[in-house]
């Protein structure tokens, strides 16, 4: 069963300290400047969580899923208690404000931790999740009384946090959000209308949880303008219960044990509600939220990526099945066979390409934070890419972990099915991978003219050009040169053609997510070189080498073919009648 996850420390240790580099980041106010050691002391308690506490109740959580009765959400069994565990053990705190109780420690050493979460239980990593990206919200954008009165349990965990968008008829069209907010004679105000789709928007884990929720006020302006952002609490400050009920729960594809809400507000009254900074910059304050979002959602496509993994591994090692060409003499496991080794080596190979490039993502936002101006413009060029990239990669590793298990692994008791199952929502949560393309081409690339994707690509090129091993260097800067002439092809036509650009943005999504990958992949194996001439471990370093090694000639060769299809497909699209 799904249970058999083991956060996979080697993999992370390697890429904190030799690819991406613990010494890159700013000191910490109290910690001074962050080593392995100090890390670690943080990892190893997380890991034994994630294995020993959330990932046993994964698949159970998935085959019992949550039960609603009159507006009362009972999660699966196992994870009230996982989470008051997860809560005690200081979890929820670590990349917070001090100032609010959190431990201030970067995004660099949280990710690791959200991987392993996600990993071991992404149905119970969820509401951490959102609950982080409600903080974000309150602590950016909130008033000083705001931030005094939830951030604190918000950040301990004590109270959890959800994001309310989408209305039936409201998805990723913010415009069409009917849902009203009423201004009271005390200055709050009364909330009116229905949500869907709200994660973790009712259960039995916290004390009280605080929707963030984008309504209009009267007379507010048509369309994304005119969408304001109130905080609407489920137990108001003198203990009363607010006027905001979950109506159903939706019956899932995957994530059985995460539940997914019907809201709805004002249905006795009004939900009270207080507005959050100014009127009518609702959208821009929930983008606080979605932004942090976006790179966690990447995170959970490469978790769930590791987790199939292993899955796959194990089942490969311990699948007696024919013969192995070389030796016809007897039986062997099926990871003898050329094929299966070739598929785990490609999930492999895709999952350490993107946990890199996520984790040099947190990395730029922890330099960002300090200040970095060019981080942060490398953050937001990232943000889509990761979001896109990972998920997309999730599906890719999670439906070879099935095919691996063969007709095994088409039914429910292998527990191979759950993986890609739970993995497909993500494609589509915080605004869907063509939404994530279309962002990454017309805000992050024609925006400002080509100036932040010009200079990554040049840091890519130094780097590249810098590699002394050919088998890694001259695949390298073929694909570059392809991401580099599908770029230029977005700059000059975006703008003279924006449906070109629009249907153009997918593959060069992907194009740049395989280059930005490999330039990883690239570090990697320059880091596993340095560290076998250094005395490592060799067996754990020559497989990086090789792993490098197979992502230039089987995966890195896909930035090519989505190059050409930028340069050459959006007519095929635009002139085709369905």
């Amino acid at each position: 069963m799904s249970d058999t996850y083991h956060p996979p420390l080697d993999d992370i240790r390697f890429v904190l300290d030799h690819v991406v580099g613990l010494d890159e980041l700013p000191e910490h106010a109290d910690l001074g400047k962050l080593d392995m050691e100090m890390v670690e002391s943080v990892l190893t308690p997380a890991a034994k969580l994630a294995s020993e506490v959330l990932a046993p109740i994964n698949w159970t959580g998935d085959q019992d899923g949550t039960k609603l009765k009159d507006g009362v959400v009972t999660t699966a069994k196992g994870f009230k208690e996982a989470y008051a565990e997860y809560r005690e053990g200081g979890w929820n705190a670590v990349p917070f404000d001090a100032a609010h109780g959190g431990q201030s420690l970067p995004w660099l050493v949280a990710f690791p931790l959200q991987e392993m979460w996600q990993g071991a239980n992404m149905s119970f990593g969820l509401c951490p999740l959102l609950n982080q990206g409600a903080i974000e919200a309150i602590e950016a954008h909130g008033s000083d009384q705001q931030k005094e009165t939830y951030l604190e349990k918000m950040i301990s965990g004590e109270w959890t946090g959800t994001m309310n968008l989408t209305e039936p008829q409201a998805g990723s069209d913010l415009s069409a959000i009917r849902s009203k907010a009423e201004p009271n004679d005390d200055g709050g105000y009364k909330i009116f209308g229905q949500k869907i789709y709200i994660t973790y928007g009712e259960h039995d884990m916290a004390e009280n949880i605080i929707h963030l929720v984008l309504a209009r006020l009267p007379e507010a302006p048509e369309g994304v303008r005119g969408i304001s952002l109130f905080i609407v609490p489920k137990i108001l400050e003198d203990g009363a219960r607010n006027d905001v009920i979950c109506t159903g729960i939706e019956h899932k594809l995957g994530i059985h044990a995460s539940p997914t809400c019907t809201m709805q507000f004002g249905d006795d009254g009004g939900a009270t509600g207080y507005l959050v900074g100014e009127a009518h910059h609702g959208l821009k304050y929930m983008f606080t939220m979605m932004n942090n979002a976006r790179l966690s959602v990447g995170l959970q496509g490469v978790a769930i990526a590791e987790a199939s993994y292993q899955h796959a591994l194990k089942y490969a090692k311990d699948r007696v099945q024919g013969t192995a060409l070389s030796d016809k003499s007897q039986a062997v496991p099926i990871i003898e066979h050329a094929d299966v080794k070739r598929m785990l080596l490609s999930m492999r190979a895709q999952i350490e390409a993107m946990r890199a490039l996520t984790y040099e993502a947190a990395l730029q936002l922890d330099l960002a934070g300090a200040g970095d101006l060019a981080a942060q413009a490398k953050v937001d060029l990232l943000t889509p890419i990761v979001k896109a990239c990972g998920t997309d990669m999730s599906l890719d590793v999670t439906s070879t972990g099935i095919q691996i298990h063969g007709g095994m692994g088409f039914v429910e008791e292998t527990g191979a099915a759950q993986f890609y199952r739970d993995a497909r929502i993500l494609p589509i949560y915080e605004g869907t991978n063509g939404i994530q393309a279309a962002d990454l081409v017309f805000r992050k690339i024609l925006r400002d003219e080509g100036k932040t994707v010009t200079a990554y690509l040049g840091e890519l090129m130094v780097q590249i050009n810098e590699l002394s091993d050919e088998t890694v260097k001259q695949p390298l800067q073929e694909a570059l040169k392809s991401l580099m002439a599908a770029t230029t092809w977005v700059l000059q036509n975006g703008p003279k053609d924006l449906d070109v650009i629009a249907a153009s943005s997918v593959p060069y999504c992907k194009c740049f997510g395989f280059v930005a990958g490999g330039v990883m992949m690239a570090r990697s194996l320059v880091a596993a070189k340095m560290q076998i001439e250094a005395g490592g471990d060799k067996k754990f370093l020559q497989q990086k080498i090789n792993t490098a090694e197979f992502y230039m000639t089987h995966i890195l060769p896909q930035a090519q073919s989505f190059s050409k299809t930028v340069l050459h497909g959006a007519q095929s699209v635009l002139a085709a009648e369905l």
